[in-house]
């Protein structure tokens, strides 16, 4: 008897190759369920599991960040990636949403040009990326440089 319980327990079960290959749950609104973490691979997991479009606009500006600030830190944080400077807090974050990727930044109203998208905390500017959208990458990446050179949001 106990032979066939662990049977029906293995059969039904996934293997762990398959769980790890599985695409994770999608929040409403198209957001990826991505575990609280540091580091890059968290960050790269959210970005494979952004659906559609979104994903290369992730990657896009994943790699920008990375290129303006040497040495970033990453995280993901309340199922969105999370970029800061050692020892200065994070300056920036996304998140996705049905019809677009929004950007934040956390000292956004120190930065020249304020970025468009008003928010309800004081400080916090906000850059919506929708599917068709040109991205100005010289804009982002000199938004990003002065983001990273302001003391950052420290949770």
């Amino acid at each position: 008897m106990t032979g066939k319980a662990s049977k029906k327990s293995a059969k039904g079960a996934k293997p762990a190759a398959a769980r790890r290959l599985a695409k994770p749950a999608l929040l409403a609104g198209g957001n990826p369920l991505i575990a609280k973490a540091d580091g890059d691979a968290p960050v790269q997991a959210y970005i494979a599991a952004m659906p559609d479009w979104k994903s290369d606009v992730g990657r896009r500006l994943d790699a920008l960040i990375v290129r303006t600030v040497p040495g970033v830190r990453k995280a993901v944080k309340w199922n969105s990636p999370f970029y800061g400077v050692e020892g200065q807090g994070w300056f920036l974050n996304f998140h996705t949403f049905t019809k677009y990727v929004k950007v934040a930044f956390f000292r956004g109203t120190s930065l020249r040009p304020v970025p468009p998208g008003e928010s309800r905390h004081k400080e916090v500017r906000y850059l919506d990326i929708h599917e068709n959208d040109q991205l100005d990458e010289a804009q982002l990446a000199a938004w990003i440089r002065q983001a990273a050179a302001l003391p950052g949001w420290v949770p």
